[in-house]
């Protein structure tokens, strides 16, 4: 279980070997073996009581910002043979394998986005233009198929067009979907400006969390990219595994904006114009996302909850790169 710490006021501290968490007038006690992992949003607080008995329990401490991405972690100094990993990964990145790495990420990426807009399609019109988009998506992918290199830096910049012009036809597609106080013009990010980017970006940043959580405890260094390689103090890695994962997001927060439930009580327009989620909205796209995370699927022959196989990836991954150092 994920405890999530989001409302104003809200404290976290120890109670011998669980935690207790109090919100004003009320308090909950809660195990710690029950608890996976601890995230703090503005305006809640932790006790360093609290903070070594998840150290100890092995449960992660991440601490985010009003758009759900995370600005801080605390971990446990077990996780991972950093060292060994890293060596490898530093290898990785400079090796023709790292190219052929990538752009299966890209390949994927397009492959799922195909994928969301059939599962969407409800009336015949939306079938014929699921179907248009759907082929400029496939040619994408086999130009993302194609590309080969010795180093990475020599197709980044195409790779980084290609992936942009798919995404672009993608989010256009998928708009006819939404309800049409739900649609939007072109993906926004900080900040964003309409309800569906700010919902997106809130539920991107959670993912951001899971995988940057995934590779540390792997033992792989978020910081050393493979296409996002040039962002100076930023997890870049983490920017080229959550490519595959999006979709999930996309998934959840599309089935919520068809389903009229977010409502204008969900978020706050500034005098600039950005939207921002509100308490409501938040607790929906986390309880939402962290359900969806935790529903049973089968992939490659194992059924494992979605997190698990975010896990298992990045595990299989610290063990190839293993094998470069």
């Amino acid at each position: 279980m994920q405890l999530v710490l989001s409302t104003f006021g809200t404290s976290l501290n120890r109670d011998n070997e669980g935690f207790v968490v109090t919100q004003q007038q009320m308090r909950q006690r809660l195990p710690a073996d029950d608890i996976s992992s601890i995230q703090i949003s503005n305006g809640a607080s932790i006790t360093s009581d609290a903070v070594l008995l998840a150290i100890e329990k092995e449960i992660e401490i991440i601490f985010v910002d009003k758009q759900g991405k995370p600005q801080g972690r605390i971990w446990s100094p077990k996780y991972g043979s950093i060292s060994t990993i890293r060596k490898g990964q530093l290898a990785f990145t400079q090796s023709r394998y790292a190219t052929r790495w990538i752009t299966d990420v890209i390949s994927r990426k397009i492959h799922n986005q195909q994928a969301l807009l059939l599962t969407m399609v409800k009336t015949a019109e939306q079938q014929q233009i699921a179907e248009k988009a759907i082929l400029r998506l496939q040619n994408y992918q086999r130009k993302v198929d194609s590309l080969q290199a010795e180093n990475v830096r020599d197709i980044a910049s195409t790779l980084r067009g290609w992936e942009g012009a798919a995404s672009h036809i993608y989010f256009d597609a998928m708009n006819i979907f939404l309800p049409e106080y739900m649609q939007f013009s072109q993906r926004t990010q900080h900040p964003a400006m309409d309800a569906m980017n700010a919902c997106l970006n809130y539920g991107y940043g959670i993912l951001y969390g899971k995988v940057e959580g995934a590779l540390i405890s792997a033992g792989i260094d978020p910081y050393i990219g493979i296409l996002h390689r040039d962002e100076y103090n930023r997890p870049v890695l983490v920017y080229d595994v959550i490519e595959m994962y999006r979709i999930w997001i996309d998934y959840v927060v599309y089935g919520l904006a068809c389903q009229q439930v977010i409502t204008s009580d969900c978020y706050s327009v500034r005098k600039d114009g950005s939207y921002w989620l509100e308490g409501l909205g938040r607790r929906m796209i986390i309880q939402s996302v962290n359900d969806y995370l935790d529903e049973l699927v089968e992939i490659d022959g194992l059924s494992r909850t979605r997190l698990t196989h975010l896990k298992l990836y990045t595990q299989n991954l610290a063990q190839k790169f293993k094998q470069y150092q």
